[in-house]
């Protein structure tokens, strides 16, 4: 069944009833609510007061870290400078000391040379000293030996002498001859003279070495050939026959004057 669309009915079924102006307003009829405005702002305020005094303190804090940062670094940086410094001071002083060392190391290498050079000379002279006394005992020794064969040669000549003293006079008168000191203890000089019949006082003499057995013509005066003087010489010491040689020697010195 179909029901008719009434637009007045529907109006006027849904439209409330006009108010008049005495009748409560709608907002009156509404529940009174509290929001809490004023404490919320109020807890705004404090928060905003923590807070400022937590940004205050924490940009305090930084600045205080910041200048004890500085502070630290400062100190470092002149802790650093002193140790760099007390590190030059070492290096000086280390410096300073390697070349004491080196200047007491070249001393005790110039002390050890000079010690090594004295002990050296030392010992030279050591040496030389002993070869010197070596060869003053040797040679006191060569002394001794010649002073006591010079002894026994002076008493053998001396007991020759006494035996052929009455022979030496024979010959002196028979030969011309005289005897003379040369200026030596162990020299002879024998003077000739009536050599030449034309010059009865014309001279020739011989030295006469009589240091040792061996019997050694030195000097001769007029110069005789010295192969025949040394062989007459050679024949006195062995025959021992002094006669005989003082007559060789007489005709070597007819010899060289004719």
């Amino acid at each position: 069944m179909t029901s008719s669309f009434e637009p007045s009915l529907s109006t006027s079924g849904m439209r409330p009833p006009l108010a008049s102006a005495d009748a409560p307003s709608m907002a009156d009829s509404l529940p009174s609510i509290n929001f809490g405005f004023e404490d919320l702002r109020n807890t705004m305020a404090q928060f905003t007061v923590k807070f400022d005094a937590f940004i205050e303190r924490g940009r305090k804090r930084v600045l205080e870290e910041r200048n004890q940062f500085h502070i630290n670094l400062a100190e470092y940086e002149e802790d650093e400078r002193m140790r760099q410094r007390d590190i030059e001071i070492l290096n000086l002083k280390s410096q300073t000391h390697e070349q004491t060392l080196q200047k007491e190391a070249a001393e005790a290498a110039e002390m050890h040379a000079a010690i090594s050079s004295i002990t050296l000379e030392r010992d030279s002279r050591l040496a030389k000293r002993d070869r010197l006394k070596q060869q003053i005992a040797e040679t006191q020794k060569a002394i001794s030996q010649k002073v006591e064969a010079q002894k026994s040669h002076t008493q053998h000549l001396d007991a020759q002498a006494r035996l052929n003293f009455p022979e030496l006079e024979f010959w002196q008168d028979y030969l011309c001859i005289r005897i003379e000191g040369a200026g030596r203890e162990d020299r002879l000089k024998f003077v000739y003279s009536h050599l030449l019949e034309k010059d009865w006082e014309a001279e020739a003499w011989f030295e006469l070495g009589t240091a040792s057995r061996d019997y050694e013509v030195f000097h001769t005066r007029p110069k005789v050939d010295r192969d025949s003087l040394e062989h007459v010489v050679d024949l006195v010491n062995d025959d021992r026959d002094f006669g005989a040689f003082l007559k060789r020697i007489r005709k070597l010195f007819v010899e060289a004057m004719n």
